[in-house]
């Protein structure tokens, strides 16, 4: 069975960097997009960034805009997140997500586990 996992969370300063990378084991998904999302406690599940493998177009959420980057990743079917201005407001688990190309949490039927984000003022 194919799962996805996540990779690279952690504790940050404000203004800081880290980049998430997930990755599916156990096979490969042929779906047409990979998206990144959060949650943090109490909230609902926010977007953050979407990334579309046949056009390499890619959206963000408007909190996100100008400081995070989506891109593929080293391995196949691999996508990244590069976190940059971290913000203790960005604190958060950051769940991956694999379906069809969009901001809704409806169009993404594989997710991840998570990996926690915590950003220290």
């Amino acid at each position: 069975q194919v799962h996805l996992v996540e990779f690279g969370g952690g504790l940050v300063q404000t203004g800081g960097s880290l980049r998430l990378t997930c990755a599916p084991t156990g096979g490969i998904f042929s779906t047409p997009a990979m998206a990144w999302f959060r949650q943090a406690p109490g909230k609902e599940r926010e977007f953050v960034a979407a990334l579309e493998w046949s056009s390499g177009v890619s959206i963000y959420g408007d909190s996100v805009k100008g400081r995070f980057t989506v891109s593929r990743g080293n391995a196949k079917n691999a996508v990244s997140l590069q976190m940059n201005s971290l913000r203790p407001e960005d604190t958060a688990e950051y769940y991956c997500a694999a379906g069809r190309f969009g901001s809704d949490t409806g169009f993404y039927m594989h997710w991840g586990h998570g990996t926690q984000v915590t950003v220290s003022s």
